[in-house]
């Protein structure tokens, strides 16, 4: 096995952020373990749950599936970047209020997911809220109360279909 390793620079929720890395290592860990924003959740490690989704350059990813040396030069959001930008509390207290998490563990990747449906939709309609969230699997709450999460924060008042 080598020893080698790479330096990474990139920006991460607004900072710029220099380390030496291996070249196998995700950019989930990375952001997990060197930087300590444990907010990117690490649940299949195959992309297919969402639990991991950032934002790389503006679009989302699933950090599992992406080496951290592929970020070089990035701008890289995190949920906890959400906070500070300010997208993430009505979207925040929208959950709360519709009880849309239950054990929370796909709650920060769904957050990433909703804050990015409504940056490029601002009125997503129920149908377009639920393809917008369709990467991200929840074991816990069946959507409904997620869905009704997004469209109270987007100011959506229309009556649930189901």
């Amino acid at each position: 096995m080598s020893d080698t390793t790479y330096e990474l620079n990139l920006t991460v929720n607004g900072e710029r952020v220099s380390r030496r890395v291996s070249p196998r290592l995700s950019l989930a860990d990375f952001l997990r373990e060197e930087l300590h924003l444990t907010g990117t959740h690490v649940g299949c490690e195959q992309g297919a749950c969402g639990a991991c989704t950032v934002r790389h350059n503006g679009d989302q990813v699933r950090a599992c599936l992406m080496y951290a040396v592929q970020a070089e030069g990035a701008e890289i959001e995190t949920v906890e970047g959400l906070t500070e930008s300010g997208e993430l509390a009505a979207l925040q207290d929208a959950f709360h209020r519709n009880t849309a998490l239950q054990c929370g563990f796909c709650t920060p990747g769904m957050l990433i997911a909703a804050a990015d449906l409504l940056k490029h939709n601002p009125k997503p309609s129920r149908e377009q809220i639920r393809a917008g969230l369709s990467g991200n699997y929840c074991r816990c709450t069946g959507y409904h109360a997620i869905v009704d999460a997004v469209a109270e924060a987007c100011g959506n008042n229309e009556e649930a279909a189901e």
